[in-house]
């Protein structure tokens, strides 16, 4: 009995020790994305911003869980031909998307350094969109993927480069068939390049 209460008091000692080492610390974040459609021709990437904030859940310095909430501007920039009286035109079409992004990302730092490579999910819930009258009404929501590197200074500045994968067709599927291929579907493509600010909490 006093073996087994021996071997708990160690296990509770060494659990209490590794949880001791884990810290929160909030932070803000933002910069630029620069989006388009997968699939969706002819367009030209479309430039704008997010923003958002996080806490940074570091477990040891090589890794922290980063559950974020994001405010991001996405979309494309389409060009549309006019025919007019026999002469042929274009002009530029925004296509708009903004949502509000649910995430986490997973940082693994190199020696425990400030250089850094990240990814995770992130769910994307549309707030408002601003498509051509014509054109048929987004999908409410996007499931994507992201990844990038990063470089974390000692005052909690850090600077990142990350691409944002879509998984859920801009349009809900609409209008597509049950043999539909990849080739088919409009997808979110963003890349952010941005800075981030962590607080230091004692």
């Amino acid at each position: 009995m006093k073996k087994v209460t021996l071997i708990a008091f160690v296990l509770f000692i060494g659990l209490a020790s590794t949880q001791a080492q884990v810290s929160f610390s909030p932070g803000i974040r933002g910069g630029l994305n620069i989006s388009n459609f997968t699939n969706f021709e002819p367009s030209n990437s479309k430039s704008d911003f997010y923003v958002g904030g996080f806490v940074a859940i570091k477990f040891n310095k090589y890794f922290t869980l980063q559950p974020e909430l994001n405010y991001t501007r996405q979309g494309s920039e389409a060009i549309e031909y006019i025919d007019g009286g026999g002469l042929i035109g274009s002009r530029k079409v925004n296509y708009d998307l903004n949502y509000l992004s649910v995430g986490a990302v997973a940082k693994f730092h190199f020696g425990g350094k400030g250089f850094y490579i990240l990814g995770g999910p992130s769910l994307d819930i549309k707030t408002d969109d601003s498509f051509p009258e014509y054109d048929n009404n987004p999908a409410g929501a996007d499931f994507a993927l992201v990844g990038g590197v990063g470089y974390t200074l000692p005052n909690g500045l850090s600077f990142e480069a990350r691409f944002k994968q879509g998984f859920v067709d801009v349009y809900g599927y609409e209008g597509l068939d049950n043999d539909y291929y990849y080739d088919d579907v409009v997808l979110n493509q963003v890349f952010q390049l941005g800075i981030s600010y962590t607080f230091k909490v004692k």
